[in-house]
């Protein structure tokens, strides 16, 4: 198994508590940051511009991506010319679709031609992957972030389609694939197997790192004494 220090994949940070934000932006493992508004809602955020200025003016030297929070193509147009004006480390997030179903394509190439860094996001489908792939085609810098984790959690292997679409995104350096929502800390050399460009860690994952490498017979004899400790506090007997 390949170290942390070795991998080529970018972690980035997801998340929208300031404290811990901060904290990973200490890290230099951490190379950029993703939030969205149901994190943003977690961690009692009440006003988005100013939360979001307020980390800008820290953390202004690596890639953080905010999103658009409207059902409507033109408001969110709106929003996303707002939200990149905040910084130039800004990637502003734009939903695959609205909540009817209907596709932001014609959203996400007009933003790209006009120069707005861009995290198409909520992706979950190859047919997805290649829209947004040719709505970027051409464009500003941008992330095409597929949702592994939800993949997986219908059942279906996330690997084979996160492979395929690192394939279909080779021929543009400027789109890089975003492995979103990993359920495990695994799945970061999972994602790094496959050459994919970035994956999004929570705090609770990335809290794992330190295990990295750790001798699994030490973990074993860890794990019994865990077993043997707690049984012991609790006073069980038979």
């Amino acid at each position: 198994m390949k170290s942390i220090e070795s991998l080529k994949i970018k972690i980035f940070a997801d998340g929208a508590d300031k404290q811990s934000m901060l904290a990973m932006y200490a890290n230099p493992l951490i190379r950029g940051f993703t939030t969205n508004p149901t994190l943003m809602r977690k961690a009692g955020i009440s006003n988005y511009e100013i939360f979001a200025r307020d980390i800008l003016g820290t953390i202004s030297d690596r890639p953080i991506s905010l999103e658009v929070f409207s059902d409507e193509f033109d408001e969110m147009a709106v929003q996303a010319r707002k939200i990149a004006a905040w910084g130039s480390n800004v990637y502003v997030k734009i939903p695959v679709t609205n909540t009817r179903g209907e596709r932001s394509t014609e959203l996400v190439r007009s933003l790209a031609r006009d120069g707005i860094k861009l995290n198409v996001t909520a992706i979950l489908t190859l047919e997805q992957v290649r829209e947004v792939y040719e709505a970027l085609d051409g464009g500003s810098p941008s992330c095409v972030s597929v949702f592994a984790g939800r993949i997986a959690d219908t059942g279906v292997d996330p690997v084979p389609i996160m492979a395929e679409s690192v394939s279909i995104l080779t021929a543009h350096a400027n789109q890089e694939l975003i492995w979103a929502s990993p359920r495990e800390l695994l799945n970061i050399f999972q994602a790094d197997c496959i050459g994919c460009q970035i994956i999004t860690v929570t705090n609770d994952i990335l809290k794992k790192l330190t295990g990295v490498g750790k001798d699994l017979g030490q973990l074993s004899r860890e794990t019994v004494q865990m077993f043997y400790s707690d049984a012991k506090a609790a006073g069980y007997s038979i």
